[in-house]
């Protein structure tokens, strides 16, 4: 757990726990991941512990502070889950391209055997099932934290095809908010 969880659920603030970690006098092992500080027992990893990359993107510069954010759920999730984290890959891009260096290079390397995104649409907008397939061939996979973004298949086609459309027709910026206007006036 993170260290903020850690020192709500002991009734300390966390600024606090903060200050023993930085002097080193925190009552329990502890370790940075990234901008993170996790807390706990760090010796005992779950008996089948899997190697995994996570990846979280943004699609614009002024999303950026939602990367830490992404980033500390799918680690949170990692570790309750058995995963260890090799690294952590963070981008600045839209899904609608395929001009992601960062994106394009975890594909490309073989030795990354998981992928951990937070949702399906942080890693693409189409396609996904063709990846996770070229994935699962080379005995690597693509796995999606929180998968309930849209339950209904039909639903979020539709959505990422209008966000598509809108992002040549009106650019980048505005495409996800037109797309959703269309879809509520349809559904009206």
């Amino acid at each position: 757990m993170n260290l903020r969880e850690w020192a709500l659920s002991q009734g300390i603030h966390p600024q606090t726990a903060y200050k023993w970690y930085r002097a080193g006098t925190l009552p329990v092992p502890a370790r940075k991941v990234g901008q993170l500080i996790l807390v706990g027992d760090l010796e005992s990893r779950p008996s089948v512990s899997k190697s995994a990359v996570i990846y979280a993107r943004v699609s614009s510069a002024d999303q950026k502070s939602d990367l830490d954010r992404q980033v500390a759920r799918v680690l949170t999730w990692a570790t309750e889950h058995g995963y260890v984290i090799d690294r952590v890959v963070t981008e600045v891009g839209s899904a609608l391209n395929g001009h992601r260096s960062k994106f394009l290079s975890l594909l490309k390397d073989s030795t990354v055997e998981n992928i951990l995104v937070e949702h399906r649409d942080r890693f693409c907008r189409f396609g996904v099932e063709c990846i996770e397939a070229a994935l699962e061939a080379q005995s690597r996979k693509l796995v999606v934290v929180d998968p309930a973004e849209v339950d209904d298949d039909l639903v979020r086609d539709v959505t990422e095809l209008l966000t598509s459309l809108c992002a040549r027709l009106y650019g980048h910026h505005a495409a996800a908010d037109k797309a959703q206007r269309a879809i509520d006036a349809v559904c009206s």
